[in-house]
């Protein structure tokens, strides 16, 4: 296993065995579980389960959620066991809340940036989530879809809460985007990929390897 880098890194939307130990090897902090079924990353809470098993304690383990009812919630959490859920709908806080009181993971909630009044908006979610995700506004998919924001919004904007940056982030651009932001956190998925929802193992390693780059100079 590489060493890890300064900066939080995630990889997200892993489906195989094999992108989970790309990941683990690479230096990478969490990896991601997509649970939403038009999702192209998609994976069922069985192989969810196993792959969060093979992953063991040398990876923290989060499973992403799009607006999924409180009883498949509930059901995921009790089988695949994360270390985070990440919330990628239009879950509320309040529902955010409530799952803190029945959950032992952390709760992340990802929003998508469209200008600075989405960030102002972001403050209401401050006693309900362990950790937001700033990423790119939705499109026929919640994320996942390779498109960045305007990095500069969030350069000057008072975090009140651990944060993370997500949207479009890849081995090229993700030291531009971590000094443009300040962010402690980067997530990737697509910038990772060969094809939709296929990981490749050397631009994992290379996009961690960005991270630690930019971390050393």
């Amino acid at each position: 296993m590489r060493p890890k880098a300064n900066t939080e890194i995630k990889i997200c939307g892993l489906s195989t065995r094999e992108a989970v130990d790309a990941a683990i090897d690479a230096g990478a902090d969490y990896f991601g579980l997509v649970h939403f079924e038009k999702s192209p990353r998609h994976v069922t809470l069985e192989q969810a389960s196993a792959l969060r098993d093979h992953a063991g304690d040398r990876i923290k383990t989060i499973l992403l959620s799009v607006n999924a009812a409180p009883e498949l919630t509930g059901k995921a959490l009790e089988i695949v066991r994360p270390d985070v859920v990440q919330f990628h709908g239009n879950e509320t806080p309040e529902w955010l809340r409530l799952v803190q009181q029945y959950s032992k993971a952390e709760i992340w909630k990802a929003l998508g940036v469209k200008d600075a009044e989405t960030l102002a908006k972001s403050a209401r979610y401050n006693d309900a989530a362990h950790r937001l995700l700033f990423d790119a506004p939705a499109k026929a998919l919640p994320g996942g879809t390779g498109t960045s924001f305007d990095w500069s919004l969030l350069a000057d904007f008072d975090h009140k809460l651990p944060w993370g940056l997500a949207g479009g982030l890849t081995p090229a651009n993700a030291g531009e985007a971590i000094a443009a932001t300040g962010a402690k956190m980067v997530d990737t998925s697509s910038g990772v990929e060969s094809a939709p929802g296929v990981k490749d193992v050397d631009k994992i390693q290379a996009f961690c390897q960005a991270v630690r780059d930019y971390d050393e100079a």
